[in-house]
């Protein structure tokens, strides 16, 4: 990490509640792991909440904290200076903790690094610490963030680091962007002992992607249907015509077309549809959105085309899809109309 000096760096972690358990013991793991094998104390870390309670985690454990928030910012006032402060979440709804913010706008005037786990970048966002900074953000998270924060260059990506703010966006990424910075200050060879004791065969590097393309396995690798969409990720609000995507990587559109019925057994167009409505979808479930503005940010061109291609392959109509997530919110029991409603990380 950039901002920091060879000593004892202090990591402090504040859990959101609904935290993810296993992104939070990966970011730990790598600590302990890399004291254990550089033979010094190198990482000190401490948890805390915002009452000083245990923080019950998304699968239902509870995680013991070592202080609360006023103690630790009143601390923080004297001599105990963190090296690292890491916002660790989700993927649920979260209100706003204008104290919080306070703390962690405070933290960085003093130096520290910040990292956003999960839905954790979303409070450093509201804090307003991520103004212009790339940040990683969940696939499924990416949709509500981007209308929520355009200020912010959201990527859904394995981790990324802009200067002295490091972002991730959960399940085991942190192990990845935890051990980049472990190796930024032992080196390769620290790095590789500590992937050895975790049994850990492949990292991500930072910009790496957090999932394969849909239809995909494993074998995909051609860069032209990478870069074709990777260029329709980036437009779906405006949805570029297949000629350009293919020219942008250097191919006719009938190249780029048999390529994709090749190595995802569809056509270009019918990827980018699916790809819209699973924005859409998502919008659908994490947003209050009317569906209007959610046909618009999707590239459809009126809220009627939207909901007549969304009912083909969906079964419903748009306004349907929210209303578990409604009856949820008051209390009551409720279905997901579509697996992508009950996935957790």
């Amino acid at each position: 990490m950039a901002s920091l000096q060879p000593a004892c760096h202090r990591f402090c972690f504040y859990l959101l509640p609904a935290f993810s358990l296993k992104a939070y013991s990966s970011a730990v793991e790598v600590l302990r792991l890399a004291n254990q094998v550089s033979g010094c104390d190198a990482y000190r870390w401490q948890v805390i909440s915002d009452d000083g309670e245990p923080v019950v985690s998304n699968c239902g454990l509870s995680v013991c904290v070592d202080a609360d928030l006023a103690f630790e910012r009143e601390k923080a006032r004297g001599s105990g200076f963190l090296s690292v402060v890491v916002v660790g979440g989700g993927n649920g709804a979260l209100s706003r903790n204008r104290q919080l913010e306070a703390w962690l706008r405070e933290s960085r005037s003093r130096g520290a690094s910040l990292v956003g786990v999960g839905n954790g970048t979303m409070v450093l966002a509201r804090a307003g610490l991520a103004k212009g900074r790339r940040c990683a953000v969940h696939w499924e998270q990416y949709p509500m963030f981007i209308e929520q924060f355009p200020e912010v260059v959201a990527t859904q990506t394995a981790f990324e680091q802009d200067g002295e703010l490091y972002t991730c966006p959960g399940g085991d990424t942190p192990f990845d962007l935890f051990l980049s910075l472990v190796g930024r200050e032992h080196g390769a060879g620290v790095v590789t002992r500590i992937r050895e004791k975790a049994m850990t065969c492949r990292i991500r590097s930072a910009g790496e992607r957090q999932r394969l393309p849909r239809h995909s396995d494993l074998h995909l690798s051609h860069k032209a249907v990478m870069g074709v969409i990777d260029q329709m990720e980036l437009s779906v609000s405006d949805p570029v015509p297949v000629e350009k995507l293919a020219a942008s990587v250097g191919l006719s559109r009938r190249q780029v077309e048999r390529l994709f019925q090749r190595e995802l057994g569809c056509s270009p167009g019918r990827y980018f549809l699916e790809l819209r409505l699973e924005r859409a979808h998502l919008l659908l479930l994490s947003t209050r959105m009317p569906v209007v503005e959610i046909a618009m940010a999707c590239g459809f061109v009126s809220a009627s085309h939207f909901s007549k291609v969304y009912r083909e392959i969906h079964g419903c109509a748009p306004h349907q899809t929210r209303l578990p997530v409604q009856r949820s919110r008051h209390g009551r029991a409720a279905e997901p109309t579509s697996p992508l409603a009950s996935i957790q990380f």
